[in-house]
């Protein structure tokens, strides 16, 4: 016998569309966005003014600086970095992508979750993984982008720091790969945010507590930023090999060895009895240290005597090409955690 349901019978609840889903997505998480709006826009007001401030300090010295790689134009330099010490290095600006990956990720599925509020959500026709995908995708634009337009701001603010000339100051904060620097500017600020996000909403689908979820997403970013700060980031490309001794000084430099006639010798730079011994430079007394010749001098004699000083280095040129490798990977790795997410939710939510 067929059976005949009219739609006025059907009781089965009907799909609701993707734009509807986003409404509701905006009106549960109004709060939390509105959170990540106010904290990125102080921070930006606070970079606005510091950035001012510094612009203000470059363009004094570089008025009173002649030539840019004396010693006087080096202490004020020196200066520019400590007139806003705490965001000179860049470090405290690495917790920010933490901060809204905890607080903004990790609470949007694991709420829920702990509440049992998203059997609810199951029953008005919004299906698992329409609904996970529907709380996951515009938070996570939302924050990438809000990420991006602070880089920007973040960019113009380090400017002073990358100007020519500069790096010849000895100054690490003023190299391009400096690590408290380089992911704040470019691409990979917003891609690391993204990335953060990723990691809460997916600890928030394996814990289901909103707090514990959080501890867990400051644990994992950290975790995987010092990994690739202090291993992986060095092998994005191979790094350039010289013997010649004047490396630009906004290179980042791998590592320095010394060969004799082809044959290792030492690492590192060439030691001081190695020095001392072929290559002094003016009188010595017992009650004196004698100095070392420059770099380029220290060179040609060493090598008279068979000596060759390498030095493995990644180019300021490169910049770029790491930024967008960093942010490609980061951006594939929080796809995949968003993919997973979604099929934990498919397959262990209930």
């Amino acid at each position: 016998m067929i059976v005949i349901t009219s739609p006025e019978n059907d009781t089965r609840p009907q799909r609701v569309p993707w734009r509807r889903m986003a409404w509701v997505s905006w009106r549960q998480h109004r709060i939390a966005l509105a959170g990540v709006a106010v904290f990125l826009g102080a921070l930006a007001v606070c970079l606005w003014l510091a950035g001012v401030k510094t612009h203000h300090v470059y363009a004094a010295a570089i008025a009173a600086c002649h030539p840019v790689t004396s010693a006087a134009c080096g202490g004020m330099f020196t200066t520019i970095i400590g007139t806003n010490g705490f965001l000179s290095n860049g470090f405290i600006l690495q917790a920010v992508p933490a901060l809204i990956g905890a607080f903004v990720g990790a609470p949007v599925l694991a709420r829920e979750l702990e509440t049992g509020t998203f059997r609810y959500a199951w029953t008005q026709g919004f299906g698992r993984w329409r609904w996970t995908l529907a709380k996951l995708v515009p938070l996570a634009v939302t924050v990438a982008a809000a990420a991006g337009a602070l880089s920007v701001l973040l960019s113009w603010y380090y400017r002073p720091y990358f100007a020519a000339g500069n790096q010849n100051l000895g100054l690490p904060e003023m190299t391009p790969f400096f690590p408290g620097v380089f992911d704040l500017r470019g691409v990979a600020f917003a891609a690391w945010t993204l990335t953060a996000f990723a990691i809460g909403a997916l600890a928030g689908m394996l814990i289901r507590r909103v707090v514990p979820a959080m501890v867990a997403t400051l644990t994992g970013y950290a975790a995987l930023a010092f990994a690739t700060g202090g291993f992986l980031r060095q092998y994005y490309l191979s790094p350039l090999v010289t013997s010649n001794p004047n490396v630009p000084e906004s290179a980042w430099i791998y590592s320095q060895w010394g060969t004799r006639n082809g044959t290792f010798a030492y690492a590192g730079s060439p030691p001081d009895a190695l020095v001392t011994r072929f290559c002094p430079f003016g009188p010595s007394t017992p009650a004196t240290v004698v100095p070392k010749p420059k770099i380029d001098t220290l060179a040609q004699c060493l090598a008279q005597h068979g000596y060759t000083q390498w030095t493995s280095y990644q180019p300021a040129s490169r910049f770029w090409a790491f930024q967008w490798i960093e942010g490609g990977w980061l951006l594939a790795l929080s796809a995949l955690l968003i993919a997973v997410t979604v099929w934990l939710v498919q397959r262990r939510a209930a």
